[in-house]
């Protein structure tokens, strides 16, 4: 594990944009994991801008996405489905053909997990994975207690993430009670992984993940044991960490 302390949310942004593109760039045709929420916007239009002013090409990339509120339609503008096309895809020349997202949807969802975890098999699993992570140390949406093992699934959600995603909606009434979301397993099954963390609110999550023992209640703690995880965070997400955990 890897953790890089940048000065700022635009630093760790183009930290982890730069990573990403080095992996197109030497594999093409490399199968990326994609995460929604406020932490990766940044990346993404670093990516973005490298797509539109130096020639970044995704047109041979596979994605799969972590999560997805179950019951939002994909025209939803609070789905991820949504978020995924307006902050990304569409501004890049990805397949749509080759972009998977969670379908929130589906008759029988838990049909579409077992799926969705044999599809990205097929397609010879993550080579990289990008996540965010909670205030109380989740990651997607493997809430405390998650199962370390876990994979692919419907999730209740916390009264804690639903306030923390109720700005998003009108009224915590709207926040979706359940989510699809890859589990940890799913994700610890990718090569790489970039963990982004920015903003005093993630300090103590951060701390807890870095220094503290690996445990289910703290989900993000599991990455760890990752052979090739990136750890991204601010200054400010740094503040709580009592260890010099700096590298240049």
């Amino acid at each position: 594990m890897l953790t890089l302390i940048r000065p700022d949310y635009n630093a760790i942004c183009i930290e982890g944009a730069r990573i990403v593109a080095e992996l197109v760039r030497k594999k093409p045709d490399c199968i990326l994991g994609f995460a929604t929420g406020s932490s990766p916007l940044g990346l993404y239009q670093e990516l973005i801008r490298m797509h539109q002013e130096e020639g970044l090409d995704f047109s041979k990339v596979t994605t799969f996405n972590l999560d997805e509120y179950v019951g939002l339609p994909p025209g939803h503008d609070q789905s991820y489905h949504f978020f995924m096309w307006e902050n990304l895809f569409k501004h890049i020349n990805v397949n749509p053909g080759y972009v998977h997202l969670p379908a929130g949807m589906a008759d029988d969802v838990e049909e579409h997990c077992e799926w969705y975890d044999k599809r990205i098999d097929e397609v010879g699993g993550l080579d990289l994975q990008i996540l965010g992570i909670g205030s109380n140390g989740h990651i997607a949406f493997n809430e405390p207690g998650s199962s370390l093992g876990s994979r692919t699934r419907v999730k209740t959600l916390t009264e804690k993430t639903r306030q923390d995603n109720a700005r998003f909606f009108e009224s915590i009434d709207q926040v979706p009670k359940y989510a699809i979301t890859m589990g940890i397993g799913t994700i610890m099954d990718a090569r790489k992984l970039i963990l982004l963390a920015s903003g005093k609110n993630k300090a103590q999550a951060i701390k807890n993940t870095l220094e503290g023992p690996i445990s289910a209640m703290v989900p993000a703690t599991i990455v760890q044991m990752h052979r090739h995880a990136t750890l991204l965070i601010d200054e400010d997400a740094a503040g709580m960490l009592t260890a010099d955990w700096r590298v240049d």
